[in-house]
């Protein structure tokens, strides 16, 4: 996918002052300093459950059918929700316009978002040390409890508009910052 393909997707009179991809590959967030030993815990005792009840005698079907579900929840939590993210990542693209922020997802999970640069809700950076960083546009997902806080695992399908893991961030949110201003 290349910024072309939002070109069908362009305003008249708009250009593209930036755009890039999302990082690839496998790749970790703030949140998952709680989310992986969370996952372990909730993985390790599904298993633990479920290898009890099918090597004990006598024991009732339905304590290991119940265990199933567990357990696959256990195994998209450690292993699952990366995979699913690295292979959303893959097919999205991120474009900052004179007049929008534009962010497009392929595939099965596919969804475009335009946000007009003159009604942008607040945007914040979070950058590592290598430059690369998260452009998050407003609040994000609650991640117990929330309507959508099952998107919180997976950064991809957060409802909150971001740019994830894009290159030279800081460079990227000052050019975001200037065509706020000359939109407004």
């Amino acid at each position: 996918m290349s910024t072309t393909d939002l070109s069908d997707r362009m305003l008249a009179g708009e250009r593209i002052l930036w755009s890039g991809r999302p990082a690839q590959g496998l790749l970790f967030t703030g949140r998952d300093a709680l989310l992986i030993p969370f996952s372990f815990v909730w993985g390790g005792f599904a298993v633990f459950w479920e290898t009890t009840v099918l090597t004990q005698q006598n024991t009732p079907g339905f304590f290991a059918l119940w265990g199933i579900p567990f357990v696959l929840i256990g195994l998209y939590l450690i292993v699952g929700r990366f995979l699913l993210d690295a292979w959303i990542r893959a097919g999205m693209v991120y474009a900052v316009t004179n007049k929008r922020i534009l962010i497009s997802r392929s595939g099965p999970f596919s969804k475009f978002t335009a946000l007009s640069l003159d009604r942008l809700p607040d945007a914040s950076l979070s950058e590592s040390s290598g430059g690369r960083g998260t452009m998050r546009f407003g609040e994000p997902a609650q991640m117990w409890g929330g309507r959508n806080s099952m998107s919180s695992w997976t950064p991809s399908l957060d409802p909150t508009p971001q740019f994830i893991g894009i290159e030279d961030a800081r460079s990227v949110f000052d050019q975001l910052q200037l065509a706020t201003r000359s939109s407004g």
